[in-house]
């Protein structure tokens, strides 16, 4: 993986994070939050495992230097769903999860997801795909 930041910046920045097997969505995703912030760092996942590694290993370490990243979870994906995936995120330790804030984004508008997601203690907020850039001003504390 390149790091495209040096550490001063990375520390400044909110990074992303988008866990969802669909690829073309990750690409929405992941342009739409460049298209609003400029050039931050957005790393994409089409499997939730490998996002969940990713997670683990890069904000477990004690002098990280990622100060926080922003979560975009999809909840329906083959082999882990989302829910899966804050089932195993609940285990990871306090200090990552802490440097995490976790936003599911799914097209679902399954009342038992919104609700399921509003009361999970891990989860900040349930948004409708695609996300928009109004959206992620407001997440980000970036309102014009």
């Amino acid at each position: 993986m390149e790091i495209t930041l040096n550490i001063n910046e990375q520390q400044q920045s909110t990074r992303f994070i988008v866990i969802d097997d669909d690829p073309l969505n990750n690409t929405i995703c992941k342009l739409t939050i460049q298209r609003t912030l400029g050039d931050v760092d957005v790393t994409t996942f089409t499997d939730p495992k490998e996002g969940l590694e990713y997670i683990s290993s890069m904000y477990n370490q004690v002098n990280s230097f990622y100060v926080s990243a922003v979560l975009f979870l999809d909840i329906n994906m083959p082999i882990m769903n989302g829910w899966q995936f804050m089932e195993r995120y609940d285990t990871l330790e306090h200090n990552v999860k802490s440097k995490i804030k976790v936003y599911i984004l799914s097209s679902s508008v399954d009342e038992r997801d919104i609700e399921k997601a509003q009361n999970n203690k891990n989860i900040v907020n349930y948004l409708a795909k695609p996300i928009k850039k109004d959206i992620i001003k407001v997440i980000t504390n970036k309102e014009d």
